[in-house]
């Protein structure tokens, strides 16, 4: 699917921001950028000389033009100059919201102020964004000045940017982004806040020392932008974008004799880029004052596995099914029973431990920690839900191996905050097993997972069976997970056969 992506705003005649800027950084997720241009800036890299609205005539016509043959999935608005622009943009929003078969996303930078401290906007703007626009906006992502623009709250603390961010949600828009660039608390770090519905994300790193960063707003906008139009979940695409501007920080030059532009590169694959998932019991998160959850007990630092090749993974939901993987060969299992009783769980863990010395394998308990400690498991596997229910120090302190599920790169850097002994990616395909709706990786996000985390085991999982196994394991990824294709084959014998084959490249099968 050939994504195409809508850029409403003004022209940097430097060539560092606005439209410039958000064709440079959709180019970089292969995403196409159509332009509506709404002014035409007279700017270099010292300042704003000059601003000239394009008038709502020739806008009408850009929109027109692309209606009628290139419609978008996502809308990214940048710079509107005036009251007129607003109300214009507003209603073409509204009708392609409530027109369009397939309704796009809009995501709306604020541009209010340029780096350089120019007032790009007209004063009585300010109103017309929060009547007019806003309650068409999926993201609104505006820095500190421009949330304080909008909102009145002066952001003094993590307080005052959720208050924000829920001002903002009261005007209309779905989701806020607050970028924290000029928000220097904790000092000397850069802490980015994202509020979709009740959810809360934030992500911080120590701030980048460049002058030269002209351009960060409308770019990182842009990069949300094109992930969305890829589908990918918002805390994905706010991820994503951070360490996008992160690694284009690092890279700028400067061109001019004042504010440089970011550089624009490529998808981030530098793990050194990516900003830290802040969380209860972090540094981050004390310093920002994060409650702790009453049950949650932070660790990190987990066992390691044998083998940062983990092999053919089988997870079955019996002890029969377990041990008939491993008398094939197979020398990880994970046991995952569901909706059993207490007594029955006991004597299965405790079976399966024994099962799993007997062979000499890595067997793995899904969920019930309490018992894989009592009966001295080789390790325990948990969802990202788990992570603040489970005592992790008990667990680690038991010697224990830790695996984590994760979906996306959000919770694939939140996994990353604990260390744990092997990541596991899914659901790489649809799977029967799970609803995964919205979840589904697929093989382009696993390319880009699994030298993320070069330094862990790396398991794929999710509708993997013997005719997509091999496309799996040519990714790099160190261990392909089944459930269905053993247990519901004719002839596991052989269906485990294949799959080791296709995995582990078993020269006896």
């Amino acid at each position: 699917m050939n994504q195409v992506v809508w850029s409403i705003a003004g022209s940097d005649s430097g060539g560092g921001a606005g439209i410039q800027a958000d064709i440079k950084a959709m180019q970089s997720f292969s995403v196409h950028c159509c332009t509506v241009i709404t002014a035409l800036t007279a700017q270099n890299s010292l300042g704003v000389e000059a601003l000239n609205p394009i008038s709502t005539e020739v806008i009408e016509s850009q929109l027109q033009a692309l209606v009628t043959d290139m419609p978008a999935t996502v809308i990214k608005i940048g710079m509107l100059a005036n009251v007129q622009q607003i109300q214009l943009i507003s209603e073409h929003l509204k009708h392609y919201k409530n027109t369009w078969e397939v309704p796009p996303l809009v995501v709306y930078d604020p541009v209010a102020i340029a780096s350089s401290g120019d007032l790009l906007t007209e004063e009585d703007t300010v109103s017309a964004i929060k009547e007019c626009l806003l309650p068409w906006v999926d993201v609104v992502t505006p820095n500190t000045h421009e949330t304080q623009l909008l909102t009145g709250v002066y952001l003094i603390g993590p307080s005052a940017v959720k208050e924000a961010a829920q001002k903002l949600q009261s005007y209309g828009a779905k989701s806020v982004i607050i970028k924290g660039g000029h928000w220097d608390y904790p000092s000397g770090y850069c802490i980015d806040y994202c509020l979709q519905d009740t959810h809360e994300y934030w992500l911080g790193n120590e701030k980048i020392q460049t002058p030269h960063s002209h351009g960060t707003g409308c770019s990182m906008a842009s990069v949300i932008a094109a992930c969305l139009a890829k589908r990918y979940p918002l805390k994905d695409a706010f991820i994503l974008a951070k360490a996008y501007i992160n690694q284009g920080l690092k890279a700028a030059v400067r061109y001019g004799e004042g504010i440089g532009p970011v550089a624009h590169t490529h998808f981030p694959v530098n793990l050194a880029d990516y900003p830290q998932v802040i969380e209860a019991g972090s540094w981050l998160g004390d310093e920002l004052d994060f409650d702790h959850p009453s049950n949650f007990t932070m660790a990190a630092g987990f066992a390691e596995c044998q083998s940062k090749k983990l092999g053919l993974y089988a997870v079955v939901d019996s002890v029969d099914w377990l041990e008939k993987c491993l008398a094939e060969g197979v020398k990880t299992v994970q046991l995952r029973m569901k909706n059993t009783d207490d007594a029955t769980l006991d004597e299965a863990i405790a079976s399966a431990v024994m099962l799993g010395q007997k062979y000499d394998a890595q067997v793995y308990i899904n969920d019930y920690w309490q018992l894989a400690i009592k009966h001295g498991a080789y390790g325990v596997h948990l969802g990202q839900e788990d992570l603040q229910t489970a005592n992790l120090i008990e667990i680690k302190e038991a010697g224990l191996r830790l695996g984590v599920s994760t979906h996306g790169f959000y919770e694939m850097l939140r996994a990353h905050n604990y260390r744990p002994s092997y990541m596991a990616f899914g659901a790489i395909y649809p799977t029967t097993t799970k609803d995964m709706t919205g979840q589904i990786q697929g093989l382009e996000k696993l390319e880009k997972f699994v030298p993320l985390m070069a330094d862990y085991p790396t398991v794929a999982i999710g509708g993997i069976d013997v005719s997509r196994a091999e496309q799996v394991a040519n990714t790099g990824v160190g261990s392909v997970a089944v459930v269905r294709a053993i247990t519901e084959a004719e002839d596991y014998p052989s269906a485990i056969a294949k799959l080791k084959q296709c995995v582990e490249g078993d020269s006896e099968a």
